[in-house]
């Protein structure tokens, strides 16, 4: 895990602009904005994809959503609405192999998600 870059924002090897943090995950800006909110949700603990989290993770995934919407209301972008985005593996465009959610916001989206 040591040559993920999550784990290393998460163990602030690497600088980010963290907008959340408690005990079980990070939430930052993301440095290639798709929007022009872009924040990346990370739980800390290393999850490779979305096909790896276990019972005992999905306490973790649960958490992250409610963390979402903390994030949401906190950063004053709730009201107009945001997108949730999670990649599982390669071929979806997870370039990260740490399970991450993508909240993007501050203009109205597309209605196309795939290109």
């Amino acid at each position: 895990m040591s040559d993920c870059i999550f784990c290393k924002i998460i163990n602030k090897e690497i600088p980010s602009k963290i907008v959340y943090e408690d005990e079980k995950v990070i939430a930052f800006n993301d440095v290639n904005p798709a929007a022009p909110i872009h924040i990346l949700v990370v739980p800390k603990k290393h999850i490779e994809t979305l096909l790896d989290v276990s019972d005992e993770d999905s306490a973790i995934i649960s958490h992250i959503y409610k963390v979402i919407n903390k994030i949401a209301k906190q950063e004053d972008f709730a009201k107009n609405g945001f997108r949730v985005i999670t990649n599982c593996g390669r071929d979806s465009g997870q370039e990260v192999m740490h399970i991450h959610f993508h909240v993007l916001g501050g203009k109205k989206l597309g209605d196309k998600i795939v290109e």
